[in-house]
């Protein structure tokens, strides 16, 4: 039975089982491949993911690679995946912020980068899509945190607070905006659907809420509703991004998908009841095939960055001028996003406070019968 080690941590809204690249490398040969490794970590043949340490839901079922850089002007590179559930398959075209926020916290955890005396930054490239991302984490006196009071919708946990920065986001309308408009009419079952298109975080795809007769503001059952929708809005969308080519199945995982309309008065998850006035525009993301409990993180970055867009579909529905923040009203509570913008004026760097805390350290056994169910055709 093959072993691994692994380390579970909470970043944000995310649960992820992040592996040290010195683990994972040699079970990559008697596996077959490292998405035989993860499937059957995950158990990921099972919709429950009974036989494995899968969480059974898409923002629990997350892995990453983790190792310390070979480039001088990145300390740790990472490979993220997300492990399919109740069928054998990793999804490698994204990227996840709440992971990089515990990736963060765990470099300095298990001594991947020098721990400062006042504050350490962690310089991260996602090796996906080779996004570079900063985390920020207090060391008062070069001591590491292990418990932390910070706080972040769409849950009552704690953790230790992570200033998450996405940097060197787009240089020019060219990489900002992969078919050239601020907006594009996406076409499904004959109605056109006004989208704006923009590749900041992760590739995504935004509609104005009220085109699909919603207000943005929904509860996640009204917005499930709406998934086959919003599937086929995807699939079409990744063509228009040249995310996939005609006849290709579509990702579930890119491009990110949701809708977004105006502020109005509306209550959370939790029975939180939040005001229009409190936040500047309503945002509902689609995780997978399931409404976002919350936003991913990569999802906020492309909507901050497309808010700066004037005459797209996320300016026209946002309440304020941009002013180097946003509010962002999602089904889990308030998201805040400042933004930080080049000299032309494009977004340059994206930051999100977030919370982090490490759950176990384990050794995981690799069952024979998921290795063998893993390496056979699906």
């Amino acid at each position: 039975m093959l072993t691994l080690r692994g380390t579970w941590m909470r970043g944000g809204t995310s649960k992820c089982w992040l592996f040290n690249g010195v683990d994972v490398d040699p079970l990559i040969e008697d596996a077959g491949s490292l998405d035989a490794v993860l499937t059957a970590a995950f158990g990921a043949e099972d919709p429950r993911q009974l036989d494995g340490v899968g969480g059974g839901s898409s923002t629990t079922s997350k892995a990453a690679v983790v190792r310390r850089s070979s480039d001088p002007a990145i300390d740790v590179d990472y490979l993220f995946g997300q492990v399919a559930i109740g069928d054998r398959r990793v999804e490698w075209g994204s990227n996840c912020g709440n992971c990089a926020t515990a990736i963060g916290l765990y470099a300095v955890q298990a001594g991947l980068v020098p721990v400062h005396a006042t504050t350490t930054s962690v310089r991260m490239r996602n090796q996906n899509t080779g996004a570079v991302l900063v985390a920020e984490i207090a060391t008062p006196g070069g001591s590491i945190p292990v418990h932390g009071d910070a706080a972040v919708p769409g849950t009552r946990a704690l953790g230790v607070p992570v200033a998450l920065t996405f940097v060197d986001l787009a240089a020019d309308p060219t990489s900002l905006l992969p078919t050239g408009s601020v907006t594009d009419p996406i076409t499904v079952g004959g109605r056109a659907y006004r989208a704006t298109l923009v590749n900041a975080g992760a590739p995504t795809a935004l509609f104005g809420a009220a085109d699909l007769g919603l207000t943005g503001s929904e509860d996640n059952a009204r917005i499930a509703e709406q998934i086959p929708l919003l599937v086929e809005l995807r699939g079409e969308a990744a063509l228009r991004m040249g995310l996939r080519r005609p006849g290709e199945p579509v990702a579930h995982a890119v491009p990110k998908v949701g809708i977004v309309g105006p502020p109005i008065d509306y209550r959370t998850s939790l029975g939180v009841e939040v005001a229009a006035e409190d936040y500047d525009l309503s945002v509902r993301m689609v995780s997978m095939l399931a409404p976002h409990p919350a936003i991913g993180l990569t999802s906020a970055v492309a909507v901050a960055a497309a808010a700066t867009l004037s005459g797209g579909v996320v300016a026209d529905n946002a309440r304020v001028a941009w002013g180097g923040s946003l509010r962002l009203g999602t089904a889990a509570g308030v998201v805040e996003v400042d933004i930080t913008s080049s000299p032309d004026g494009y977004p340059d760097a994206v930051t999100l406070h977030r919370a982090a805390r490490r759950i176990a350290t384990a050794e995981v056994f690799l069952a024979a019968p998921a290795l063998a169910l893993a390496g056979s055709p699906s």
